[in-house]
């Protein structure tokens, strides 16, 4: 007696994968994220406090900043941004790769801070598109590890288009 199912197709070895594809690559991407630190000014040393022992990005996935845009895919504006530094940001999101997001830490990168002035601009999101802003001055760890945990389940609440119909 053969009790094999029958298949009606050459997808449907792969048919329960294809229906789940999105929630298994946004779990592995959302613990998958490879910083690139856009830092400069005093929020900085929020930042490397962020990464140190008592707080410990590593938990999150988030732990090894990498210092190449091409390596990495959440850019982290930390600190004001300047007209100047202004097309260096932009250069530096261009080359990150698909899918790429990114946080404004602190005040300066969100709104321009205290400085209204004729140097800084008044939120990064007038060069690069935000997911994710971290208010404060400067943000404590805990905002910032809150802050990369709501992007982690914006990640995996994202369809993720890598597979098509043929696989």
């Amino acid at each position: 007696m053969n009790t094999t199912p029958k298949r009606t197709g050459s997808a449907a070895p792969l048919e329960y994968m294809t229906t789940k594809k999105d929630e298994f690559v946004g779990w592995a991407r959302k613990f998958s994220l490879f910083p690139y630190p856009f830092v400069t000014a005093c929020c900085a040393m929020e930042f490397m406090s962020v990464s140190s022992t008592p707080y410990d990005t590593d938990r999150f996935g988030a732990a090894l900043p990498r210092f190449s845009p091409r390596q990495s895919d959440l850019l982290m504006v930390v600190g004001t941004v300047t007209h100047k530094q202004a097309p260096v940001l932009l250069r530096v999101y261009e080359q990150m790769c698909e899918p790429k997001w990114v946080i404004a830490f602190g005040v300066c990168a969100s709104s321009g801070g205290f400085y209204q002035n004729y140097a800084a601009v008044a939120g990064i999101d007038k060069i690069i598109p935000v997911d994710l802003y971290i208010p404060g001055c400067p943000p404590r760890p805990e905002m910032v590890i809150d802050g990369i945990m709501k992007l982690q389940d914006k990640i995996a609440r994202d369809r993720h288009p890598i597979f098509t119909e043929n696989f």
